[in-house]
């Protein structure tokens, strides 16, 4: 079907990488995005960061987990932290997928960013992802003191699935009354197996993100144990699926016009204000999943300021 783009992005669309739009071969797709991410990364300046890989205790009787920590160089003192998870679908993308979106965090904002490279379905299904990212929050927030981090100002950012990740973080934190969340960042959040919204259920062809994509995304990230959109489908994999979100940590949620997502990214953000968590929500007129890759457009623009603004709000930075 025709979609009425913001008319910048539209003139843009020949240029989308094919290597983003599917996910029936996982092998393949990987190879291609890890491809298009090499090229992306070829430029990003280190100045002013200090980057640090490291293995970390992993979840019980699972492998340890690789972490990236992005460090404002000649840091003293404690600085806000954000645990940064990445998107793909659940089955795509590594600690150099967003690595200048997290050099430009650490830089923008003096904080420290602590990358998590969660295993990936369709190997490592739910909860195994899930876990990952909790046994990272886990250890930057025992850790706080040896990173420099101030443990009450600790925030969880994704993108994408990396937003439906962070968003089950904030949930499996509160249930578990684990490590203290002050802020949850969710982009153009995977919430939803069900795939009932009118979003998911219109936008069948759009670029980088469509319904046959989330199909497969969350059959593979379900694994064999759950059939997506049936009733026992947890809702620390689905946070869509949570009926009480009282006592979760205030919330920003960022939705594109013409992205199958966009519903139930919309109904999220609702059910956590009815749930009395301060929450705001962005919906940008004209853009699609995963527009942003063209930063140089007025609109991209406009959402990343808004970004860099809601976060220095939400980690009390003053400078």
């Amino acid at each position: 079907m025709a979609y009425n783009y913001d008319p910048e992005l539209a003139s843009l669309l020949e240029f989308l990488p094919d290597t983003s739009l599917g996910l029936s071969d996982p092998v393949t797709a990987r190879e291609g995005f890890l491809s298009l991410i090499a090229q992306m990364n070829a430029d990003v300046s280190h100045e002013g960061v200090t980057v640090e890989n490291r293995g970390i205790p992993g979840p019980v009787d699972a492998p340890d987990v690789s972490v990236r920590i992005y460090t404002p160089a000649g840091l003293s003192g404690l600085v806000p932290a954000i645990l940064h998870i990445h998107g793909g679908g659940f089955v795509i993308g590594n600690l150099d997928s967003e690595l200048g979106s997290c050099i430009a965090l650490c830089r923008n904002l003096n904080v420290v960013v602590v990358s998590v490279d969660y295993r990936l379905a369709p190997e490592t299904p739910y909860p195994g992802p899930l876990e990952d990212c909790y046994a990272a929050l886990t250890w930057a927030s025992e850790n706080a003191s040896r990173l420099h981090i101030d443990p009450t100002r600790l925030a969880v950012f994704g993108q994408s699935a990396g937003g439906g990740l962070s968003a089950a973080t904030a949930l499996l934190a509160r249930d578990r009354k684990g490590p203290d969340i002050c802020f949850q960042y969710l982009g153009i959040p995977e919430l939803d197996d069900r795939l009932q919204t009118q979003s998911m259920q219109q936008f069948v062809d759009t670029p980088m993100w469509n319904r046959p994509n989330a199909e497969l995304s969350w059959d593979y990230y379900l694994g064999d144990q759950y059939q997506r959109g049936a009733e026992n489908v947890p809702c620390h994999a689905a946070p869509a699926r949570t009926e009480d979100l009282a006592g979760l940590p205030p919330a920003y949620i960022s939705t594109m016009e013409f992205d199958p997502l966009r519903d139930e990214g919309v109904e999220y953000a609702l059910k956590l204000m009815q749930a009395g968590v301060k929450t705001e929500l962005h919906s940008f007129p004209g853009t699609f999943h995963g527009s942003s890759l063209f930063s140089h457009t007025q609109v991209s623009k406009r959402e990343s300021a808004e970004m860099f603004t809601v976060l220095r709000r939400a980690l009390t930075i003053t400078e």
